[in-house]
This record gives C-alpha cells, structure tokens and sequence, in this order.
C-alpha cells in the first residue's frame, strides 16, 4: 500500500501539479532520501559590511519610509524560490514607531522575472498571505501560514530562468517599520524549457460591476491554477455567498467547471466561519450579515490543480440574500444580484507571459471607501453625559488609534451613557454603535431619543475584541438626536458592568434602498426596523 500511495503522490505533482519542478520539489519524507541539484542560498535583511558578510549583533531590520521601495532579492538564475519570510510591526501606535506604521495592504509586493517590465506577481503583501484588509489574521496551510498573525511564510515554488528581483512598496504615508526578511531560494545549473512561471495577481471592484460575474483570472496560455484568495466588504443586510463559481476553461463559451455556491467552493458549507485548514481557510470573518462585514478566504488548488492547455477564465457570481427594502416587490429571498465590494488573488502556474491585463491599484485605492458618518463617543466624557459612575478615554485597546469611551460602571444602578449627534439631511442609513466586547463588560438598552431600540446589547467576551452593533434601519428627518445606554445587568460569567464605545455611526445604504424608497415614509418610532 505504501507504495501505491508514493507513486500516486508523485504523479499527481510531477505529471499535473508539480511537472515544474522536478529537481527541486519535495513531494513526500521518502522523497527526502532523493538527492537534489542546484545549492541553497538566501537573501537576508541581516546587516552586512561592505564585504557582503554578516555583521554580528541584532541590527536585522530597517525601516521602509512612504513611497520608498525595498528590493529584497535580486538575483542571478537559473534557479528557483523556495520559501519567504516577513515580519515587521503592525500599524498600532507602538514605542518604537509612536505614530503607527503601515498595515499590509498598504505593502505591494512585486516579483519580476528575467528582466520583464511587468512583475510576475503583483498584490498587497498581506491579500498575497491571506490577510485581507489590512487585518491580521492566523494561517495555517500548506504553501502560506501566518503564525500568530505576524510572521508572513510562503513556500510557493518560483522558478526564474535569468534573473528574479523581489520588491515591496510603501504605498502608506507612514513607514513600514522593522522590517526583517529572509528569502530562500536554490541555484541551478539549467531549468527545463517547459517549466512554466508562477503568477500572482490582485484585482478588486468597488462595487463588483451589475450583470457581471466577478472576474479573478483570464489569461492565455498552458498551466494550472492552483489558488484563490477572495475578499468581500458586504453592503447589504445578510448573506452574500449564493453565488457559483464559473471557470472557463481553453475558450469554451459555457463553463464547463460551474459550483454549488460560494462557501462551497471554499470547501466550507451552510456560511463561512473562521477557520484554518491545509487547503482552505477563512482567516477572517468578523460578523455575520451585517451591513460592512468583512470575510476573506482561501482556497489552494494543491491537490487538484484546474489544467488548461489555451486559456482559463476563473469567475465568481456575485449573488445572495438581501433585504425586502433594496429590492421593487419589498420582498427577501435568495437570489439576488449584490452590490459587496469585492478583490481578489489568483495564483497560477503557466509558460509564456501571461495575458491577464489586470493590475493593482495604489493603496489608496485598496482601501476601502467609507460608509459612514462618525460621530466619536471620546467627546462625551462629560459628567451630563453618563450617570454616576467614572468616565474618561481608554486609549491603550491598540484596535481604537483615537481611544474609546470607558464607562467604568460599578453597578447596574445608575449606569447608562449619552451620545448627541446630528444628522443633516434625510436619506436612508442603519445606525450603529462601534466599541468593545470584553469579560468585565456588562448589557445594556438602546434608546434613540427615548424610544427603545433593539434587544438588550450583551458586550460581554471572554477576550477582548472591537465589536459593532446594529441597531436601526431608518430614514431619519434632519436635526438633534441622542442614543442612550442604559445598563440591564451583565452575563453570568462577567466580571463587571463596563462599557466602551467607540462612536456611534450612520452607515449608508446602497442607492437602491433610495431609489425603491419603501421606507421613507414610515416613523420609526411606531416600528423601529433593523434588516438582517
């Protein structure tokens, strides 16, 4: 049997997956016993003198200013990557970078290959690892794993017939601080003709385009697609992920690789959850149907690589549930064409240049647009505005750069907090409260200009975590208003009675919401609705 299973193995990742590599690709511990060609080298932030040696001490880092780029290899082939290392500090206010630094999506990375204008690879350092957002998140798979959400592995095989240059780009206006790399790669003497290139490329739509499917790969060519990150910002209430993926493979008109749903495909199903797995994953998914909820997966085509000869082309519908008021007949049901914001990495092998004329936009066309009117909940520490219990700013969470409004409650009596805002015009927008879940924190009433909005909050967690609320869909007249908490007592297993709120937020809705304008009309006072 174990010899059935070796030579299965290794049929699958010479002749399908991995006919690139032979020489240097390991398929199993047996294959460890095999000697290999080529010798082993490596490209370090280490600080070295002039002679190009190592200079003993911890001087291992450096500092990446706005606008700058690193290059973090540059080298001579044949030859062919085999792993990367990153870390460097997350872009919380930290002592030794007291105004924060650049997150990961602010960080192109680049790879260029045998002197081509065009890089091989093009994505934002973090989406490249699996972590969307700017968030950091844990991965634990097979060709990237992020541990403990700060050391950034990639064990893809890159194989380079002439030259490879690795670049990262600041495209923060902070610098990428401390910044230590180690990039292992093997010289060979020749590489086959044959042996394709492997390719990594973002793409995003803000929104994704209507009477379109989300496209994450078309190109021409002879290769295997071998992975999927996706990420999507939701703009409507519930789920986004009914839609199939569609893969077109050497032309074909209709898609002969045609899914069963987005979760799916993600080898999940019944939703996504956070999750790590070998070949598959959801690093993150902060809260289920919300309006600005944000999930990112991956999918790696390891074990099943998708062949083409000529071409492929790897969509994605962008279908869901959505809520009765974005919708002429105000009914909810299942198939409906959404409006999420949505970006993306492909990771493929092929020969030749690739066709694929997608490209990554600035940074600060990577982020993503902003929903929301803010009205910060710091302002507010006043003793009119809480009852009597000590109130200041909390400025130490790392995930709030302008702090939180901490409300050290000792008791449920007398224990409630006001925040005054203003809206400005009448349009069609959910309001929310943005804050903190911890283990001492307590639950507390809604109230928006004395009338009861929602269930009781439950803030508690067992650890400490950014959290929104959501608590009403409305079309709110112009003018003064004022959102209560009022404490109700706390879980069993808390530990206090706190609160921390950030801000309150007025989240816009998609322009569909105005323009079938079922609700505008209605007093929410008489029926308060919130769309889930």
């Amino acid at each position: 049997m174990k010899t059935v299973l070796r030579a299965g193995t290794r049929a699958l990742l010479i002749a399908v997956t991995a006919a690139l590599c032979a020489p240097w690709a390991v398929a199993d511990l047996d294959d460890l016993t095999d000697l290999q060609d080529g010798r082993s080298r490596r490209a370090t932030s280490t600080m070295t003198g002039d002679d190009g040696r190592p200079i003993p001490g911890n001087a291992d880092n450096s500092n990446v200013a706005p606008g700058d780029t690193r290059v973090v290899l540059d080298a001579e082939g044949p030859g062919v990557i085999t792993h990367m290392w990153f870390t460097f500090l997350g872009p919380e206010r930290h002592p030794w970078a007291p105004e924060g630094s650049a997150n990961h999506q602010e960080m192109l990375l680049r790879i260029y290959y045998d002197g081509n204008d065009r890089p091989g690879v093009e994505a934002p350092l973090g989406d490249f690892f699996a972590n969307s957002f700017g968030k950091r998140a844990e991965v634990i798979s097979v060709p990237v794993a992020v541990e403990d959400a700060d050391s950034y592995n990639c064990f893809w095989r890159m194989p380079f017939r002439e030259s490879c240059r690795i670049e990262i780009i600041n495209q923060s206006d902070k610098n990428i601080s401390l910044l230590y790399y180690n990039i292992d790669w093997i010289q060979l003497d020749d590489l086959d003709e044959d042996t394709p290139y492997f390719y990594a490329q973002y793409r995003q739509e803000y929104p994704v385009e209507q009477g379109s499917d989300y496209v994450i790969l078309d190109t021409e060519g002879r290769g295997h697609y071998v992975g999927t990150v996706l990420s999507v910002r939701t703009r409507s209430p519930s789920w986004f992920g009914e839609g199939d993926e569609k893969i077109y493979i050497d032309g074909e008109d209709f898609p002969s690789i045609w899914g069963t749903g987005t979760e799916d495909y993600f080898l999940s199903a019944w939703g996504l959850q956070t999750t790590s797995t070998p070949y598959f994953g959801t690093p993150y998914f902060d809260q289920w149907g919300i309006v600005g909820g944000h999930t990112s997966a991956y999918r790696w085509h390891i074990a099943d690589p998708i062949v083409f000869q000529d071409s492929i082309r790897v969509t994605i519908e962008h279908w869901g549930w959505i809520s009765p008021d974005e919708t002429p007949d105000y009914r909810s049901h299942s198939w409906n064409e959404r409006e999420d914001d949505y970006s993306s990495v492909a990771f493929w092998y092929q020969t030749g240049e690739p066709t694929f004329d997608a490209r990554a936009p600035h940074a600060r066309e990577r982020t993503l647009p902003n929903l929301d009117t803010v009205f910060m909940a710091t302002e507010f520490t006043g003793d009119e505005y809480h009852g009597d219990h000590e109130a200041n700013v909390q400025d130490n969470l790392g995930f709030y750069p302008d702090g939180q409004l901490f409300f050290r409650a000792e008791s449920p009596e007398d224990a409630w907090v006001e925040i005054p805002f203003t809206v400005e015009e009448k349009r069609p927008v959910r309001l929310l409260v943005k804050g903190t879940r911890a283990p001492d924190y307590g639950t507390y009433q809604a109230y928006l200009n004395g009338v009861e909005i929602g269930a009781p909050l439950d803030m508690y967690s067992e650890d400490v975590q950014e959290w929104e609320w959501h608590l009403l869909d409305f079309w709110p007249e112009p003018g003064d208003y004022t959102l209560r908490l009022e404490c109700v007592g706390k879980r069993d297993v808390s530990t206090g009675y706190f609160l921390g709120v950030e801000s309150v937020r007025l989240r816009e809705r998609r322009p569909r919401v105005e323009e079938w304008a079922h609700d505008e009309d209605k007093d929410w006072r008489e029926d308060p609705i919130l769309y889930r």
